[in-house]
């Protein structure tokens, strides 16, 4: 039985979604036993302390979030095999639980372009790598495109001065910014504080300001006023190949490593981005209508009546400013929401289908393996069997 030391925020989503992901491998591996190791023997006894109780318990490895300036010497003379997740910079030394976040950055880039939209804005931390290199990805995907990025004093800022000491230069930011503007910040928390802000300064969201998370904590995403979209990633997977590189570690040695990358799998689309971007008053309120009633069996006759022109203008305008005729944006908006049920509930695929006015099941479930390659039984099984 291999006795494992977890030094982890137990009050995050993140790390409750790892230790889901740490359970699953040990049950089927193991049994393993766990000493949950509060956060705060960071600073009262250390890292000599750490691994001097670690030896005292017989631990056979450590996984958890150590500062980088620690005495690395002493966890590598050790010989116990320590996983660290980068909470704040990754390590050479040891293998780290880190993510792709210039990946993670880039998919929130391409969501905002598909959207219409023409500025953007991220807000997050220099200093802090998971908020630096989401940045640096959103970034490079906006200026291949020929627009810029405006930050919130991203190059210097330190965690505790983006909102609870500066709220006053947030609020002068936000309102600063060209609107409509799409907005990503580095992670939930973040996210909430713009949309608090926003509030506290009347800016309407997502109208002028699109806002969008990281890590899919539902409480926070949920607890936003309007509730907040986020990118959502396969943490439990992340926790499983973590514990699984710890077998090998205690099998084959702790300088036998390689890092766990976390990787984000799928935006989920709430209120504080669901909207298309255009100064065009007709298309906004066409788009704003069938966002609003994409959970009824919609239709393109409907869409019409809702503006004063003509079907033929208005379909001409709409193609020009998406890039789709109006059945077609419907149908990748509707696969867009029938996704996000699959993998977020247990309803079954008809379900679904009736939770978005259809009532063919087969017809949807055809549509659905066109855009992603597999009928929607097989993407769930596949995403289920990544975690």
């Amino acid at each position: 039985m291999y006795k494992i030391i977890l030094l982890l925020d137990f009050a995050e989503e993140y790390s409750k979604s790892l230790l889901k992901g740490i359970s699953k491998y040990s049950t089927e591996n193991g049994p393993w036993t766990y000493c949950r190791m509060p956060l705060y023997y960071r600073e009262t006894i250390g890292i000599k302390g750490i691994l001097d109780w670690a030896k005292d318990w017989g631990a056979h490895g450590i996984i958890g979030q150590l500062y980088n300036d620690m005495d690395l010497k002493l966890i590598l003379d050790s010989k116990i095999p320590v996983i660290a997740q980068d909470f704040k910079e990754r390590f050479s030394e040891l293998p780290n639980i880190t993510g792709s976040y210039h990946e993670a950055g880039e998919m929130g880039a391409e969501y905002f372009l598909r959207k219409g939209f023409k500025n953007f804005a991220f807000y997050g931390f220099n200093d802090i790598v998971w908020s630096r290199e989401r940045a640096e990805g959103f970034e490079k995907k906006i200026n291949s495109v020929g627009s810029k990025v405006h930050y919130f004093e991203h190059r210097k800022s330190r965690s505790t001065d983006l909102w609870y000491y500066k709220s006053n230069s947030l609020s002068k930011w936000l309102i600063s910014l060209p609107k409509p503007i799409a907005l990503m910040t580095c992670d939930d928390n973040q996210g909430l504080h713009i949309t608090e802000a926003c509030k506290q300064n009347k800016i309407r969201i997502p109208e002028e300001v699109a806002v969008l998370g990281v890590d899919n904590d539902e409480m926070l995403c949920e607890l936003s006023d309007p509730p907040l979209s986020s990118i959502g990633l396969d943490i439990e997977k992340g926790g499983y190949d973590t514990a699984r590189l710890m077998e090998h570690m205690i099998q084959n040695g702790a300088d036998q490593f390689y890092d766990i990358h976390v990787k984000p799998t799928q935006i989920i689309t709430r209120q504080s981005t669901d909207i298309y971007a255009t100064n065009d008053d007709h298309i906004a309120s066409t788009l704003k209508y069938i966002h609003k009633n994409i959970e009824k069996n919609l239709q393109v006759d409907e869409v019409v009546k809702q503006v004063p022109l003509s079907r033929r203008s208005l379909e001409k305008r709409f193609h020009q400013i998406t890039g789709y005729p109006i059945y077609k944006y419907i149908f990748n908006l509707r696969i867009e929401k029938f996704t996000q049920k699959l993998l977020e509930t247990d309803q079954t695929v008809f379900e679904i289908a009736l939770d978005l006015g259809l009532n063919d099941s087969k017809n949807i479930a055809r549509q659905f393996k066109q855009i992603k390659g597999c009928n929607p039984i097989e993407y769930r099984k596949r995403y289920l069997a990544g975690k």
